[in-house]
């Protein structure tokens, strides 16, 4: 299996995974939303750290080296794009259960649709990723299901817009460094995410829940949900563009489209359905170039078997 391959299955299995979290956040509905982020990244951050510890300490030690100049980019803008990635990642958090909770959940499932179209735009512009003619009609068939889909005043929109690009751009700036591990990475990145946490913790400061049911989901979320996704999704970024990880982000509202419609029993309407069909084409086309190539590989591979007349 080749790289890319292996990146853009990589990039699938995170929004797939995403894509089931409402199943998850539906047995914490009990608990207040701040709640539900302040210990996911506490576990996330535990976690992430432990492993690095246990198993990736020799690389860690490599990794600081790094950042202490021994590296592509210099220093500092390698630690103003550390910082920065991991102040948009809890921003994106922080702005999605913002929406969820006081604008409505249309508007923050709408982010994530919106979220593929800033990340092709600013690899392109920011990183001069090459965007093909396949790649555009891709984009606007995306466009098209975005428009059939869209609804509502224009601060929802805004608002839309804006926590899709907290992580529209954290996936950019993910391409430019490298040479880190990436579950270094993430580990740099939570621990900036607890530094801007911890005082809206403590001026917010409710009682810790007791309820074993409620670790044992925060854990889930934290291992599940929140490092497996981001460590797949940064994998995918070492051998893909940035346009195309983002794209595939269309994955999580057609699976969570399906959650909502198998699991949660939720009405579809036949706008919806035009929709998310779209999506699902605009996701094969952009990537047609990948999947061609491997699917004539694997019919090239495959053994001649002889016929006995």
């Amino acid at each position: 299996m080749s790289k890319r391959v292996g990146g853009l299955l990589a990039a699938l299995s995170a929004n797939i995974i995403w894509g089931f979290f409402s199943i998850a956040l539906r047995f914490l509905k009990d608990y207040s939303v701040d709640q539900i982020l302040y210990y996911r990244i506490f576990v996330s951050f535990i976690i992430c750290w432990i492993v690095i510890f246990l198993f990736n300490r020799k690389q860690l030690k490599s990794d600081i080296l790094q950042l202490k100049g021994d590296n592509e980019i210099p220093k500092l803008k390698l630690w103003f794009l550390i910082v920065l990635s991991g102040v948009l990642i809890t921003l994106n958090w922080f702005t999605f259960i913002y929406v969820v909770n006081n604008v409505n959940l249309k508007s923050g499932a709408f982010a994530y649709m919106v979220c593929p179209l800033i990340t092709a735009l600013g690899g392109f512009l920011i990183l001069k990723e090459e965007l093909s003619r396949l790649k555009l009609i891709a984009i606007a068939i995306a466009i098209i299901s975005i428009i059939t889909l869209a609804t509502g005043s224009f601060t929802d929109v805004m608002w839309s817009v804006i926590t899709a690009a907290f992580y529209a751009f954290f996936l950019v700036i993910q391409r430019i460094i490298k040479n880190i591990s990436k579950l270094n990475m993430l580990g740099f990145q939570l621990l900036i995410a607890l530094f801007l946490i911890l005082p809206l913790f403590f001026i917010n400061l409710q009682p810790i829940p007791l309820n074993l049911s409620f670790w044992v989901d925060i854990v889930i979320i934290a291992v599940l949900f929140t490092l497996v996704p981001l460590l797949l999704s940064l994998f995918a970024l070492n051998s893909l563009p940035s346009s195309t990880v983002g794209i595939i982000i269309y994955v999580n509202p057609i699976v969570a489209f399906g959650v909502a419609f198998f699991y949660f029993h939720e009405t579809i309407k036949m706008n919806q359905l035009f929709a998310y069909s779209l999506l699902a084409i605009a996701v094969v086309i952009f990537n047609w170039k990948i999947l061609k190539e491997n699917i004539f590989k694997i019919i090239k591979s495959k053994p001649e078997v002889d016929v006995i007349s």
